[in-house]
Parts: C-alpha cells; structure tokens; sequence
C-alpha cells in the first residue's frame, strides 16, 4: 500500500516525535529532589530528638538532605555557591522537627467487614493501588518513613521502589513482605475451604530449623529489607488457637542467625509471655506488641537491649472494654478471634506502661491497618498517657524509631548529610502533644508533599 502523505511532512512527523521522547525522557521523575537550595525559616527547630529546641533557625537543604542549620532567618543569596538559585519556605509561625517514623503498618489493607472476602477476591494490582492510597494518606499526616510488616504478593515491593524512583508520592518505604510462620500459625492462611487455603498458601511458612533458615532466604531473595516473624500466635488469626508460643526456640534461632548473616534485622510478632522471651533469648533486635510480657520479661528486655514496638493506639481505636469492642468497628468478627480480642482490654496501655516504668527501649509502631491509616500520631499521645514526657514521645517516633530500624545514618533527626524529611505543624507538642495531629508541612527527601 502506498502511502499518500508528502515524505517531508513524514518526517517533520518524525522528528517531532523524537524530540518529543528525547526531551520527555531527559525528565526527571516527578518526586526526586531538583536542583535548587531550600531555605527552611522555622519559628522553632527541634533538629535532634531529645535535645532542646531553639527558635529562629534556617535549615539549608541541598539535593535532598540537610546541608547545614544556621541560626537567624538566613536571606537569599547568603548560601555559598549557589548563584540566587534558593528558594525560602517561610515556617516562621510553625514548629519544625524531623519526620516522623512508624515501624509497623500492613500498608495494603485495613480491617473491616469485607476483609476476609477481600483476601480472595482483590490481587496484587488491587492491593497496589490501595497501597499507594494509604501511603498518600500517611504521609500527608508527616509519617516520611513507614515499615510494613506483612503483604501478601508484590504490590508492597513495588510500592516501595516506585516511591525510591520519585514515580509516586509516599513515605520512605522499608518491607517485610510475608511474615515467617509455623504452618498453621498466626502468619499462616485460616478460615477458608481447602481449596481456598491450598490456592492462598502462604510462602514463609516454616517448620524445623532448617526449613526457617529457608524460609527466610526465600523472603530477602524477594527483597525483604527486614525480617518479621510470629513467634507466637496472634488475635486477627481466624484460629483457635490463642496467643502462645507457635514456632520453637530452635526454630527461632535458626531465623535470627540466618537473617543477621543476611544483613537484616529479625522483628517478632509476640503476645504470650513465653512466646516474648523465647524471641528475645533468640536474639530478636525488636519485638511488636508484647501484650502480656510482665516485669521479668521486661528485664529480659533491658538485659538484650532489644527495641519493644508496644503498639497501643489500635486498642483505642477498636475499643479498651469489651463493650466498646463489640459496638466498635471490630464488632462482626468471627467468634475465634472476637474471644482472643475481648482479653485484651486496657493490657496493651498497662503493658507499655510497665515497658517504660522499667526501662525498655521504646520505639513508635501503630498496626496501622487494624487502626485506620492515616491516624498514626495518635500512638504520640499514647506514649504521652502512659507516662512518657512529651519529649520522650516525639524521640520514640523519630530517632529511637530510625535507630531501631538501622537507619538512623539516614533519618531520624535533622542533621548534615541526613535525609531531609521534615515536618511542621502549628502548634507545639513540646506544650500539648496534640499538636503532632495537625501537621501542615511534610518534605521527605527534600521534595514537598504538603504545605498550608
């Protein structure tokens, strides 16, 4: 078939196009930090987590991290080298302090009434798209860094590099993938004919030493960057089979041992006292929840020096009385994991309470997906509640938090070559703690998510 049009007129087509692709692929990703200095005014600037905080301050930011912190409101044109190519951002009314870290969210769902049927009817694709909603969401509340501790599939995985790419908005994202579990345990699939359960059979099911170290070669080939295990088992599990001890010491040991030479850190999954001091004597760097460890087991705590991730707010959320919890959003559970929630009452706040009474290193982590996403900084005021100094509590959420998860090289505080994820908010929670809940200004890496 001949073709009618002029070839001049083919070609200026052509060349058009490939302009056209030249230029679009010489585009930077949208959410990468550009090429200017930022000068951040902050009224006042806790930078370090822990130490005081000094009113009117500059933070210069230079591709991305925090290049130094001058004091006074520095003007344009003061930045060496840079040629009148700053930008002020005027946070001189508002509190600035690094952003915020939670070390345990399940970023691709939340609990409801459709969560069990969700399991078999949404895929990876689904879960990605409501993953990047509730990232959004999260950090818009200035949660820059997030550790999700247990996706199913890859949606999670690809969340986390799109976001490192600047291909979508979303908090610096640190994965787990699937929890390690002993077959039939917490991590494992319950509550489903068998066809379903052979069909959704989880990939980090373990039993036996050997197999555990297996298991978890198999999760850091799929990228995890952290390993978590359920030690024991757990209350969102549609199985009778309470909260004790479900993998052995020795099955334990062989997780650790294999994890650390793969360079990742081990966190646990742990509610029944025995289940909690079997991962800390196998050399856990963290434990979630830790709902019924008592005194000895916080000494045990103290002596490894192992991180507690206590996870309170999601019992506020889901109601402390079995009243609340029955009229709450977890009123339709399935009778086997409704009679495990129902122990719980105030034991997550009187449990964290004793933590901090005794000692134990604490670091911020909400279950966000069994609490809505989007309210983390309510765990701040948790902390507050069980008798942390609201200092205490804005350290656990920041650089306890980056310490606890090996990057505080990266984060956790506002200092040179450090990350430049920084928040502001209005009021001062140093005063009222309340103040983390109306963040207006979010950077994570130096690129604006939010400013009002």
């Amino acid at each position: 078939m001949r073709c009618h049009y002029p070839v001049r007129l083919v070609l200026i087509f052509a060349c058009l196009f490939c302009f056209s692709s030249a230029a679009h692929a010489a585009q930077p990703p949208p959410y990468l930090p550009g090429p200017e200095t930022l000068i951040i005014h902050a009224g006042t600037l806790l930078d370090v987590p822990g130490n005081p905080a000094r009113a009117r301050q500059s933070v210069i930011v230079k591709a991305g991290k925090v290049d130094s912190i001058r004091p006074g409101f520095v003007e344009k044109s003061v930045v060496e080298g840079d040629d009148n190519n700053e930008i002020i951002i005027d946070l001189r009314e508002q509190f600035v302090m690094p952003g915020f870290i939670d070390l345990h969210v399940h970023i691709s769902k939340e609990y409801g009434p459709n969560a069990k049927l969700e399991t078999v009817t949404m895929d990876d694709a689904d879960n990605a798209l409501i993953a990047a909603m509730y990232a959004r969401r999260t950090l818009n509340t200035g949660f820059t860094t997030l550790r999700d501790l247990g996706s199913r599939g890859r949606a999670v995985f690809a969340l986390r590099d799109a976001i490192k790419a600047g291909k979508v908005p979303g908090p610096r994202l640190l994965v787990a993938g699937e929890a390690l579990s002993a077959t039939g345990g917490h991590g494992d699939i319950h509550g489903f004919r068998q066809e379903i359960l052979d069909a959704l059979a989880a990939t980090a099911t373990c039993d036996g030493p050997d197999s555990c170290r297996a298991a978890v070669r198999r999760q850091v080939k799929r990228g995890a960057d952290v390993i978590k295990v359920t030690a024991t088992g757990g209350v969102l599990s549609e199985t009778a089979a309470g909260t004790g001890q479900q993998l052995t010491d020795a099955e334990l040991r062989a997780i650790v041992e294999t994890a650390h030479s793969l360079g990742r850190k081990v966190t646990a999954h742990a509610h029944a006292k025995e289940g909690i001091e079997a991962a800390l004597r196998a050399g856990v760097d963290s434990v979630e929840h830790a709902m019924w460890a008592d005194a000895q087991t916080m000494a045990l705590f103290v002596e490894t020096g192992a991180w507690m991730i206590p996870t309170i707010y999601p019992i506020t959320a889901v109601g402390d009385t079995p009243e609340k919890m029955k009229q709450g959003p977890f009123g339709h559970l399935p009778a086997p994991i409704m009679e495990k929630l129902l122990q719980l009452g105030r034991q997550p706040k009187d449990m964290g309470a004793l933590a901090y009474k005794m000692g134990v290193k604490i670091a911020l982590g909400t279950d966000s997906g069994v609490s809505p996403h989007g309210e983390n900084a309510n765990e701040f005021i948790e902390y507050v509640n069980i008798g942390m100094s609201n200092m205490e509590a804005l350290v656990a959420g920041t650089i306890n938090a980056a310490i606890a998860a090996g990057i505080v090289h990266k984060t956790g505080s506002l200092e040179t070559g450090k990350a430049a994820d920084i928040v502001a908010m209005p009021g001062n929670p140093l005063d009222d703690i309340k103040a983390v809940l109306e963040v207006g200004f979010v950077m994570r890496d130096g690129i604006i998510f939010k400013h009002r």
